[in-house]
Order: structure tokens, then sequence, then C-alpha cells
């Protein structure tokens, strides 16, 4: 994703920016409605750490799609969850998180890749996006799941 022109964008009413504490209720509510589980206090920590990203509408400055990363490497980021409210999905809300979480990625030299683990039914999600997708391990994850990693040290993935 790194350096291409084709690295999505908002739709031209939703702008996409770092979570504040003054978000982490809607930023719940989205993750809640989309049936994520994701605990208050990870979402926090999230926040503070400028891992936590919304699309708000320039219309209303409502939160209509949210995203969570966490760090559990000092040089990984991993989208724990991304949501986007029903009205607002299929417009490119989504992708304009997961793409602003890997240009995050790009932008801190400790990060060396972005991971997702996600369900088989996103694998175009994630792949139009430029993770490479493989199998989850089955001991860890459900069979169904799979593991989509972008590296952040070029603009090639791994």
């Amino acid at each position: 994703m790194s350096g291409t022109s084709d690295t999505p964008e908002p739709p031209a009413d939703v702008r996409v920016e770092p979570a504040t504490p003054a978000d982490r209720l809607d930023v719940l509510r989205v993750l809640d409605a989309a049936m994520l589980a994701t605990d208050a206090a990870t979402v926090d920590d999230r926040i503070a750490a400028g891992d936590a990203l919304v699309a708000r509408s320039e219309r209303t400055d409502g939160v209509v799609g949210a995203l969570v990363a966490t760090r559990p490497e000092p040089d990984r980021l991993r989208v724990d969850a991304v949501a986007v409210r029903r009205a607002r999905r299929g417009r490119g809300v989504g992708s304009a998180l997961v793409a602003a979480a890997v240009r995050r990625g790009e932008s801190d030299p400790a990060i060396e890749a972005v991971t997702a683990a996600f369900d088989a039914e996103l694998r175009a999600f994630y792949a139009a996006l430029g993770f490479s997708v493989r199998p989850a391990d089955p001991s860890v994850d459900s069979p169904d799941r799979l593991l989509g990693r972008v590296s952040t040290a070029g603009s090639e993935t791994e």
C-alpha cells in the first residue's frame, strides 16, 4: 500500500481521524452494533496510544465507523476491530479506516507490519487493501479464520 495512488480514501462526506476520549462511547457503540467484542479498557488504551480511528460524517460530525488497533508485539500493529454503521456500509468507509491504519503503521518506524485476523468472507476486502492472506493457525483460531499481513517496511506485502 505504501506509496501507491490507489490507497482508499474516505467518501467525500467522511473524514478519518484519530479517536479522542470524547469519541469513546461512539466507538464502543459502533463496535457493539457490529457484534464485535472489544472491551472498554482496550478502547481507552488504544485511544490514548493513538491507535484508534474514527470515520466522522462531515455533515453531522457523528462517528459512522471505528477501528481499534492493538500492538501485540512492538513491531506489529494489529487491526483488532473495524466496523461501520449499517447505513454507511458498502461506501468505502471501512476500507478508508483500514488504509488509515496501514498509513499509521507506515509512519511509525517501529512498526514492520500491520496484521488482521478475520472471517473468510472478508478475504477479498483485505486482499484489495494489499494484505497477503493465509489460513489462521487452527490450534489458536477457528478453522474458518484467516490472517492478513501488509508490510510497512516498504511497498511490498510479505
